[in-house]
């Protein structure tokens, strides 16, 4: 039989009798650090226990849709162009599409936001613009100078009006000049509206000159409008039929335009002539309708941070940032595939707030309240550009 005796013999950590044991002040001290030093571990474990922390990861969506995400939108904005609206997307990868137009359809609207036309088409992206190299030469002026008192008159007495709406202060403008001021020069002596009466060029100073800028729908300088006899301003919210130049403006350019716009036409007659020749329609098309434009359709991003933004774009105009309205209406914007309605039904049940809050910027307005001009009808919150949240 195994004693109590037998099994303390086999401890390993036998007992000091305290007999044998003797307190030393180094002894004291070290244990007073000791006791310390856990103190103070255990008062920062506590604390950071205690504390919040929030990290941010990015996580690719791994949906049917796969790597890219579609955007559906429909916004209105009562007083920007379809000449200059551009739809642009970029994103933290380095994407940068500008001016997509493949998804994207065009509707000029008025200040009421209802559609003047039928859909507004761009055209295909042009090459970089010509301008002529008379900008060290001397010139005559050859173009009418054109204003609110007699616009109306002129554009009734002839056939053809050729008009260039610019800026002093503009750059692309001043490259214009004199190359339009010979053409008009070389256009007059062969064709003296006095005799000839077919065509005149003219040219009107927005600066001095705003309200007949704005009623014609000028957002960017220089732009050349080609008017024709009957085509001027309808009583109806000031809607047009005239069409807009998009060519080269060096002289030859210029010269070659206006000869084909009345080639078609008699001397001396009184006929309102549309062109039949194919080879300017590519560097003229109908301008705007109205000052507005409804923008709707969708574009592909790819699921990653970024941005779509709607803004005023041109590679060969300048625009006045003061007479720039940006305000905009937002009938529709989502983001993946639409939800059919017995889906989106069944999801409400089970998750009350998710039908509160997917389309939470629909029928929403962003309306910039400066007083230049544009009368909106529309009346809610301040926004001077349409740049929507990011999509991760």
């Amino acid at each position: 039989m195994i004693s109590s005796r037998n099994i303390k013999s086999m401890d390993f950590y036998r007992k000091i009798p305290r007999d044998l044991t003797e307190a030393s002040v180094s002894g004291a001290g070290l244990s007073i650090v000791a006791a310390l030093a856990m103190m103070f571990l255990f008062g920062m474990e506590l604390s950071n226990y205690l504390s919040v922390s929030t990290s941010t990861s990015i996580v690719v969506d791994k949906s049917s849709d796969g790597e890219f995400l579609r955007i559906d939108f429909n916004i209105s904005f009562p007083s920007l162009s379809c000449e200059f609206a551009s739809v642009d997307v970029s994103d933290v990868l380095g994407t940068n599409r500008l001016n997509i137009t493949k998804t994207v359809r065009k509707f000029s609207i008025d200040r009421n936001m209802k559609i003047t036309g039928p859909e507004f088409h761009s055209g295909p992206v042009a090459h970089a613009i010509k301008h002529g190299d008379e900008a060290d030469e001397e010139y005559a002026e050859g173009s009418v100078p054109l204003t609110s008192d007699n616009f109306e008159r002129v554009s009734h007495q002839y056939p053809i009006l050729v008009v260039n709406f610019f800026a002093p202060w503009c750059y692309w403008s001043n490259r214009l000049k004199p190359s339009w001021e010979k053409a008009a020069k070389i256009i007059r002596e062969r064709y003296d509206p006095e005799i000839d009466g077919r065509i005149l060029s003219g040219k009107v100073d927005c600066t001095e000159q705003p309200e007949l800028c704005r009623r014609n729908h000028i957002q960017g300088y220089p732009s050349v409008r080609i008017f024709r006899k009957g085509s001027d301003i309808r009583e109806d919210h000031g809607h047009h039929e005239h069409e807009s130049y998009y060519g080269d403006r060096d002289t030859e350019s210029l010269v070659k335009m206006m000869e084909q716009l009345i080639a078609p036409i008699p001397v001396e007659s009184e006929k309102h002539v549309s062109s039949t020749d194919n080879s300017t329609d590519k560097i003229k098309r109908p301008a705007p309708s109205s000052g507005g434009c409804r923008i709707e359709g969708f574009v592909r991003v790819k699921k990653v941070p970024g941005s779509l933004i709607i803004s005023a774009r041109s590679g060969a105009h300048s625009f006045d940032a003061s007479e720039m309205n940006m305000s905009h209406v937002i009938s529709h914007l989502s983001f993946g595939r639409k939800i059919i309605p017995r889906v989106m039904s069944d999801a409400k049940r089970l998750i009350p707030y998710l039908g509160g809050s997917h389309d939470r910027l629909n029928g929403r307005a962003f309306i910039n309240h400066r007083d230049i001009g544009a009368n909106v009808t529309v009346n809610r919150t301040l926004s001077s550009n349409s740049q929507n949240r990011g999509v991760n």
